[in-house]
């Protein structure tokens, strides 16, 4: 078949989801057309990793950009030490990587579980609710990342171990 009605027989509006229900149909094409966007984000994460790997932020000198934040203003941002803690991560030290980003750390399952959702919803191609579909979310994360910004720029003793 060709997907073109037969003479006589009505055709479909423009916008009906003719077009869509081809796809639908599961073959080769249309999965790997699905899996693309979820791999693509997985080979970036990995090649990412790799560079931070080959990069080692935590050696003097090191070719990796600086946060700009903390560059042009002096302030920690909440991102500051997330390449080391990425660093300390791959290499299995977890106290390491806790002590250069404690927020980035317990965001990563996080993070996780929000890529296998939408892998899974582009699998099963429908629309899966996870964590970040709460209503309560953007904001409970806008929250966090502000609290954390403001504890690690206090210049008082527990908190200027906060700033790395």
């Amino acid at each position: 078949m060709t997907g073109i009605p037969p003479p006589g027989a009505p055709s479909p509006a423009p916008g009906c989801g003719a077009g869509r229900r081809a796809d639908r149909r599961g073959g080769p094409l249309s999965r790997l057309t699905a899996l693309a966007p979820p791999l693509g984000v997985a080979a970036l994460a990995a090649v990412g990793c790799g560079v931070v790997l080959w990069a080692d932020p935590t050696a003097p000198g090191n070719p990796l950009p600086t946060c700009p934040t903390k560059a042009w203003l002096g302030l920690v941002c909440p991102g500051c030490g997330a390449l080391r803690m990425t660093y300390s991560l791959l290499h299995g030290d977890l106290l390491a990587a806790a002590h250069y980003n404690a927020v980035a750390l317990a965001a990563l399952p996080l993070l996780a579980w929000t890529w296998v959702a939408w892998l899974r919803a582009r699998l099963d191609r429908r629309p899966r609710r996870s964590w970040q579909h709460h209503r309560w979310a953007p904001m409970a994360v806008l929250g966090v990342l502000l609290v954390w910004w403001v504890i690690r720029n206090i210049p008082v003793s527990p908190f200027l171990a906060l700033r790395v």
